[in-house]
Order: structure tokens, then sequence, then C-alpha cells
């Protein structure tokens, strides 16, 4: 029922069944509660994200010996941290920088993932063979352990750690597109098309991929927030962003000799990882019941 409704949204005028599938799907999605908790904290972040500097009370940079590890007042909501820069001001820069690093990541990892999971569900033979094995030596390893060595071998900065996250998450996109593969290349809209002559190209981006593209989305949309957090944790180690980026997990890393004396200091930018994390998992889960075919056929 799903391909047919791809196709019709995609090879022909008659696009009254994608759209209601669309509606359905939208409109299951506005009824679950999560969902909305999730668009709210999603929604802030990137308004935080968009306004940049013009969000900040302060100069995320400007030091003041004078206001050294402030308590939270009225005019640091947030404190201060050890060179007296306003906390406040550095949680909402680290926003634009933690949003944009998981975006990147994501963009790199589907891009390669997708693209060797079409390569290898819909070739198969040898090359589904050497792909899926060269996949199966990344999913050995856990995804932060994996991002930590590859951060390592580069070296720190932002930059390197982005490529590390991307190169530790691309072989769970390549599985899961691989794997829808195996059964699409065998329904009859895609035979259709080989007999009329269509190139494994034009197969592979006009009839394949629409048909996994939910598939992605969904997994993406769950996957943000997770690539917020490993942005962090690298940060925190010290193979992700450097001092004197606001970045959220390296200004955690900055605040650890002084965690008994300022409990602020660690505790807002600790706040505001979890409040992105909770925010795209709500969101991200909620999409997935109310996008996945599978699911939504089982409530």
């Amino acid at each position: 029922m799903l391909s047919s409704t791809r196709v019709s949204a995609t090879s022909g005028p008659a696009r009254g069944p994608g759209t209601s599938y669309l509606r359905r799907s939208f409109r299951l999605l506005a009824g679950i509660p999560s969902a909305w908790i999730g668009v709210t904290i999603v929604g802030l972040l990137a308004a935080v994200a968009l306004a940049g500097p013009a969000a900040a009370p302060y100069d995320p940079f400007h030091i003041s010996a004078a206001d050294k590890l402030r308590p939270p007042s009225a005019v640091h909501p947030f404190g201060t941290d050890d060179l007296g820069r306003d906390l406040l001001s550095r949680v909402l820069s680290g926003a634009r920088i933690s949003l944009a690093v998981a975006v990147v990541v994501l963009i790199l990892a589907m891009v390669v993932g997708v693209g060797l999971g079409l390569i290898a569900g819909y070739w198969g033979g040898w090359m589904d063979e050497m792909l899926m094995r060269t996949t199966d030596v990344f999913l050995a390893f856990p995804r932060l352990v994996l991002a930590i060595a590859i951060a390592a071998t580069l070296g720190p900065g932002l930059s390197n750690s982005v490529i590390a996250i991307a190169l530790s998450w691309w072989p769970w996109y390549t599985r899961l597109v691989r794997g829808q593969l195996l059964s699409l290349r065998e329904q009859e809209y895609v035979l259709a098309a080989v007999s009329l002559g269509a190139g494994r190209p034009r197969i592979l981006l006009q009839h394949l991929l629409p048909n996994v593209g939910s598939t992605v989305v969904i997994q993406a949309s769950i996957d943000i927030g997770f690539a917020i957090l490993a942005t962090a944790s690298l940060s925190f180690i010290g193979l992700g962003a450097q001092p004197p980026t606001p970045e959220w997990g390296a200004i955690i890393a900055q605040a650890r000799s002084y965690m008994v004396d300022a409990w602020w200091y660690p505790t807002f930018p600790g706040l505001a990882i979890f409040l992105a994390v909770l925010g795209f998992n709500l969101l991200g889960n909620a999409v997935r019941d109310a996008f996945d075919p599978r699911l939504r056929s089982v409530t």
C-alpha cells in the first residue's frame, strides 16, 4: 500500500493518495502531545540559533575580572564564568554552534550513508558484499567511541569533530537504506521501469529514493539530538570546540574545576544540552509514530 502511494505521488499527475497520506500523517502528528512539547523546545532553540549574537544580552567573549564567578542575579541571570563572562550570553551563543554542527553532521552522514545504501541495495552481488563488510567494520564499534578515535587522529577542533562524528554515523543510514531496497527493488513499478529501459541512476533517484526518503527523515529527526550530545561530548574531553568558543560541551569542560564553588557554571549549559536532546527526541519519536505506516497500522 505504501509503495503504490509513493508511485502515484512521484510518477503521475494523480497526487490524491499521496496528499491524503501526508494529511493523515500531519493530522496524527498534531494529535500527539509530546510532539507539541518537542516543537516548542526545538522552535525556541532554532529561534535562538537564528538570532545569533542578537539574542545574547552581553558579548559572550567579553572578559571582566571584577565579575569573576558571580552567582545568578538580575544583571547576570545565569551568573558568570571564571573570566567574568556572562554565562547566559555564552549559552545562547552556543545554541547556534551546537545546532549548526548537528545539522552538518547529519547532512554529511546522510549523503554518504544513503548513497552507499542505494548502491548496495540495488546493485547487489560483490558490490553489496564489499560495502556491507566495510559497514560492519564501522558498526563493530560504538558510535561515540569511534568518533573519539577519529577525532583523536585528526586532532582537536570543531571541524575535525564534525568529520569524526559524520564518519561514525553514516553506516547506520547505509544499513537502513540497503534493508529498504532489498524489498523495494522487486516491486512491480521498479520492474516496469527496468522493462521500459530506464537506467539505474534514473531508477534510483526517481523511483527508489523517494520511497526510502521518509524513513531516512524519520531516523534523522531522532538522530539530531544525539548528534548534539556527541558534539558536546567531544568538546568536553578536549577533542571538539576549543576555548574561547562558547560551545556547550566546552563550557562544561571549563567549569569542572569550579563545580563545588560555582554550581551555576556547569549547570546551565548542561540544562541546555538536556533540553535540546529532549526536544529533538520527543519530536523525532512523534514524527516516527505519525509517518511510519507500520507503527500507524499497529496503533
